[in-house]
């Protein structure tokens, strides 16, 4: 699809009588802004908004690029009217995206459009099997899930898992892989316990996780209410290691007294690097927001900075920035200059990252170890 040109039938008139004026470039932005997962919508959109400024700023496209933010909620059928909006109204070429769910059900609009969508907050392993115009710039949940229990069960001792998990695709599939990994490496899964998404109340939750001698509870959750879970276990008597995923490292649940010591994961991006790139995000990013950048705000800039490296080549060569010349192209320059060093793609679309599995103190994450997948 062509990417959105915002004229005016009067500028058109001007054009036939002066030089062409560059065309303003827009692409999408899905994230909830609203909703139990609204927490989500500034932490995922300050990264792309702050790429934006130095896009701009650089002049790397020949127009002014702009993102229209949609709001998901994070949920797939608000998403899916989105995405018809940002297909259908404004033809975007290329498209942020995030949360599971959203992502699988608007992963078919943009194959059929040849639309690129590039998520970097949802983490259902099944993302990397969406198509080759969905990319992914985060590990997904399966890598995640054995960076942190392993080095649980071999580092802290704990071996009898109990599991909470929302009943979606993100819960289901991180249920499967923590089964597994317990059982190749000798811990149990003592008990586990899928959720409304929408549930709040988890106190009976708590007595089960007691019940059944559980020293580790793993959180497949998300937004408020994996803050809610936490709080309950802890109000209700659970005093087991709480395990989660990179959901976990957004401010609500890292300034919760509750999580104090609760382990999660997140990509491992060095952040102290020389390159220019990261220095340049780095300092930037906290003269903008007044704090330290997460790993969320690192994917969501890297991967609209991604769109403009590929838009520039694009241009230097006349082409039209349309997605399927977006995937063309990222195809054949292999490698990008990007936050945290020189990355490339996996044949699935996907960037490999090192895992760091880390743990809350005092509403900060310090860093256990860092586990490098394969």
């Amino acid at each position: 699809m062509n990417y959105f040109r915002n004229f005016s039938a009067a500028a058109a008139v001007v054009a036939l009588a002066t030089p062409a004026a560059a065309e303003d470039i827009t692409i999408g932005g899905l994230f909830p802004f609203s909703g139990t997962n609204a927490v989500y919508g500034d932490v995922l959109s300050s990264g792309a908004k702050l790429a934006v400024k130095h896009i701009n700023a650089d002049k790397m496209l020949s127009g002014t690029l702009s993102i229209a933010y949609e709001d998901t909620q994070a949920l797939p059928q608000p998403a899916v009217v989105a995405m018809q909006k940002l297909v259908s109204v404004l033809e975007v070429p290329f498209t942020l995206t995030s949360f599971t769910g959203v992502s699988k059900a608007i992963a078919p609009i943009g194959a059929r459009n040849e639309v690129v969508m590039i998520n970097g907050g949802g983490v259902g392993p099944d993302l990397a099997e969406l198509g080759e115009y969905f990319w992914n710039v985060i590990p997904l949940a399966n890598l995640e899930v054995r960076a942190s229990v392993p080095y649980v069960v071999e580092a802290l001792g704990k071996t009898k898992f109990a599991l909470i998990y929302v009943d979606d695709p993100l819960g289901g599939s991180i249920r499967n892989e923590l089964e597994g990994v317990l059982e190749e490496i000798g811990g149990d899964l003592v008990s586990e316990m899928s959720i409304a998404p929408t549930a709040q109340q988890f106190s009976g939750l708590a007595a089960k996780v007691r019940s059944s001698g559980a020293d580790a509870v793993y959180i497949a959750s998300y937004g408020a209410q994996q803050v809610q879970i936490a709080k309950q276990l802890r109000d209700n008597g659970v005093d087991a290691q709480m395990i989660s995923y990179s959901a976990y490292g957004v401010p609500d649940a890292m300034n919760l007294p509750e999580n104090e010591g609760a382990i999660f994961t997140a990509q491992a991006v060095t952040l102290e690097a020389s390159d220019p790139v990261t220095k340049r995000f780095v300092e930037d990013y906290k003269a903008e927001f007044g704090k330290d950048p997460a790993p969320y705000n690192v994917n969501y800039y890297n991967a609209t900075m991604l769109f403009a490296i590929l838009a520039q080549a694009l241009e230097a060569e006349g082409k039209e920035i349309t997605g399927a010349n977006l995937l063309a192209k990222r195809k054949e320059m292999g490698s990008f200059d990007l936050v945290g060093g020189n990355v490339s793609f996996l044949d699935n679309g996907t960037l490999l990252f090192p895992i760091d599995v880390k743990q809350i103190e005092g509403g900060a994450a310090r860093t256990l170890t860092t586990v490098d997948i394969k």
